[in-house]
């Protein structure tokens, strides 16, 4: 409840106290929230504080509005840890998800200029080039193209491929991955991410190019991929 003698600002008491309901799910997503005077009249402040408040959560994407509606709890973005090197898959369990893929596309190609530089091979060396679309609980979170040189991951199949790349590369052909490299920048989707992620023009995704180096350093994977930034965020623990 909001206490007016707290030497904390209103409208923030009340931000806790709806974030507070949405974490333990006593507000649930797509749910109604109730009115800003409904809200004024049970903690006896003014609606423009209430709006603060929930503006603020707006912004903050945990709130969405729709207009002659009202105010509605938004569905929670996931979020990865950038400190530690997981797969898409072992996340998603880790979270208690099921994870799946959709094969857009698996060919062989020859390197150019930009991924012989990135995968340490020769320019027009056979590497693997692999497109798919990323879900959990059938939901589309990402779109992800890989590329991987044939000198590492040998004749590998789409069938290899299927339910996890770190899978194969670590326990099928006995690797150790080390770590990797990763940049994100937010965009605007484009015409496939707007098709595979059910996006409509002018939603934003957030852009990640990873490069993932094995036990003794070498490059195995240039990953290009697109995650919808209305599902998922990142987060990064900085010690001083």
């Amino acid at each position: 409840m909001v206490d007016k003698n707290s030497p904390l600002p209103i409208y923030y008491q009340l931000e806790e106290e709806i974030k507070q309901l949405i974490k333990t799910e006593q507000l649930k997503p797509g749910e109604l929230l109730p009115s800003e005077r409904e809200y004024a009249e049970k903690h006896h402040i003014s609606r423009m504080t209430v709006r603060q408040a929930i503006n603020n959560l707006a912004a903050e994407g945990l709130l969405f509005r729709q207009k002659g509606k009202g105010t509605f709890v938004a569905e929670q973005k996931f979020e990865q840890n950038l400190q530690g090197l997981t797969s898409f898959s072992e996340d998603m369990r880790a979270r208690g998800l099921k994870p799946s893929s959709k094969l857009v596309s698996f060919e062989e190609m020859e390197a150019d200029e930009k991924l012989a530089f990135n995968l340490a091979v020769e320019i027009g060396a056979p590497i693997f080039k692999i497109e798919r679309v990323r879900m959990a609980d059938q939901a589309p979170l990402a779109v992800e193209t890989i590329y991987t040189s044939k000198k590492i991951a040998g004749n590998m199949t789409r069938e290899d491929f299927a339910p996890s790349f770190y899978d194969y590369i670590e326990n099928t052909l006995g690797f150790t991955i080390k770590h990797a490299n990763q940049e994100i920048e937010s965009a605007l989707a484009n015409e496939k991410e707007i098709e595979y992620l059910q996006l409509d023009p002018g939603d934003p995704v957030l852009l990640i190019e990873r490069l993932t180096y094995l036990s003794n350093d070498e490059p195995f994977e240039y990953v290009k991929s697109a995650y919808r930034a209305d599902k998922y965020k990142f987060k990064l623990h900085m010690p001083r």
